[in-house]
């Protein structure tokens, strides 16, 4: 018996040793970033590099971000959708935005697209789910959500969050919703199961605040399925650390914003926040950069009364 405890052990010291090895291996490879477990060690690396950020400034760079609501369209989507049955009239903000960003998740996984869509509207991009392919990337994910929650009478927005890295193809796209009855924006993600995220009293917060808690050191709780969240260190909350170092957004965001492609001349700007002394990379031909996050952050203008779209 004592000699099969030490067969057992020894298998158990090889396992544990080839595991180190191959941590080991994957991270001087360059593969490290791949494995689910292992961002949560790139987290620190990424943490530092906001904190070695230049700060944001004011700046004299001119634009103005607004949303542009066209009543006509939100009543064809609503109806498409049957939006009104997701939630009650008369739910909070953060309750309907949940509730539509849950719709979107629940019907459309996380893929990346093998065949684009035609066209990038709500309806358009429901249809090519039921049709083409069954789901699509971050950035589809949160035109559809985006223009679901306009439909709704809701501000809302889609915003690119990028990393330092210029050799690091890879950023997410989220949306944000404005809540007045906090008076502030709140981040929340249709794609890849549904996230949000909340400080330790459960109050969303926005892309701006999840970079400040990250510079700060401050706990941040994590929401997957838009459910009970965790503090633990994640795959996502680590994802999120590299790519809320700079933001792309579009200065006039409206229903089919992305029907037309970058440059094209019925399209408007792209802002890029950055900040100080960074330069970005592969940013649109029409954009601008800015280090003015004050008036990024904003709430857009334009923005109707939501009462008028929910009758």
């Amino acid at each position: 018996m004592k000699r099969i405890y030490r067969i057992i052990r020894g298998l158990f010291a090889i396992i544990g040793l080839l595991t180190v090895m191959l941590l080991v291996w994957m991270k001087i490879s360059g593969q490290y970033i791949t494995i689910h477990e292992g961002d949560k060690l790139l987290y620190p690396a990424r943490v530092d590099s906001l904190r070695a950020a230049g700060a944001y400034s004011p700046d004299t760079v001119d634009f103005t971000m607004r949303i542009v609501q066209d009543s006509v369209q939100a009543k064809k989507i609503r109806d498409y959708f049957q939006l009104d049955t997701l939630y009650t009239a008369d739910s909070p903000t953060w309750e309907k935005a949940v509730a539509i960003a849950s719709f979107v998740e629940r019907n459309i996984p996380h893929a990346n697209q093998k065949v684009e869509p035609e066209h990038r509207n709500a309806i358009a991009l429901w249809e090519y789910t039921r049709e083409v392919e069954p789901g699509f990337n971050c950035r589809l994910h949160s035109i559809l959500t985006f223009e679901l929650m306009l439909a709704a009478g809701l501000t809302p927005k889609f915003v690119t969050c990028l990393p330092q890295d210029r050799n690091d193809p890879d950023c997410h796209v989220v949306n944000e919703v404005w809540l007045p009855e906090l008076g502030k924006w709140a981040m929340i993600d249709s794609d890849m199961g549904g996230h949000y995220v909340s400080d330790e009293n459960d109050v969303p917060l926005s892309l701006a605040e999840m970079r400040d808690h990250y510079i700060a050191g401050e706990k941040m709780w994590m929401h997957p399925g838009f459910g009970k969240g965790s503090n633990k260190l994640s795959q996502y909350y680590a994802y999120m650390a590299k790519n809320t170092y700079w933001f792309m957004c579009e200065e006039e965001l409206t229903y089919g914003v992305e029907d037309h492609p970058a440059g094209d001349a019925n399209r408007g700007r792209m802002l890029n926040l950055i900040p100080t002394g960074f330069v970005p990379f592969g940013t649109w031909d029409n954009s601008i950069n800015t280090t003015n996050a004050e008036r990024f952050w904003a709430k857009p203008e334009h923005q109707k009364d939501p009462s008028e779209y929910n009758k």
